[in-house]
């Protein structure tokens, strides 16, 4: 049971991973997560290399729709120069705002893959409806101490995915 929090791709950024890979495994949508996953969550706005990665990303055919815990405000300014869907006060990882953006962006839950930071928010709420799921390493190191005692946890559960891959691998 505890394989519904393991990701199917660790990247160390967003800027990282191989969009290439993801279109050539069916992938046409991409759920971002923002705090910790594109911007540190004390940064307001998209940073330039968010930006140009984003029309990249759009002029490569995917389909973007944010979805986050933040609050409204925080969720629309981030978003200002952007300009694409997005979910605020999400509660991931409830399944709800997950099928909001399946609608939003009109594809199938298996052509989406569910892009953050947190295990038990971003990777297990897109494992919940079989997305594709891809963990990128926390941007910022200071936190909310109700996110660092998660990260503890999260620790175990990564730890344990690196020796169930091992072990795949290995056979």
């Amino acid at each position: 049971m505890i394989s519904r929090f393991y990701p199917d791709l660790i990247a160390e950024d967003v800027k990282k991973i191989d969009l290439n890979y993801l279109i050539d495994n069916n992938i046409k949508g991409l759920i971002l997560d923002i705090d910790n996953t594109l911007v540190p969550d004390y940064i307001e706005e998209a940073g330039v290399d968010i930006i140009d990665w984003l029309d990249k990303v759009k002029k490569m055919g995917f389909k973007v729709c944010i979805v986050s815990n933040a609050s409204q405000k925080r969720v629309l300014k981030f978003n200002e120069k952007l300009g694409v869907d997005a979910i605020s006060r999400a509660s991931k990882p409830r399944k709800k705002p997950f099928l909001k953006a399946v609608k939003l962006m009109g594809i199938r839950p298996g052509q989406i893959a569910v892009i953050g930071d947190q295990v038990f928010t971003d990777i297990y709420g897109g494992n919940k409806l079989n997305m594709f799921t891809i963990l990128v390493t926390p941007i910022a190191v200071k936190e909310f101490i109700l996110v660092k005692m998660k990260r503890r946890v999260e620790k175990f559960v990564l730890a344990r995915h690196a020796k169930t891959t091992r072990k795949e691998l290995e056979e």
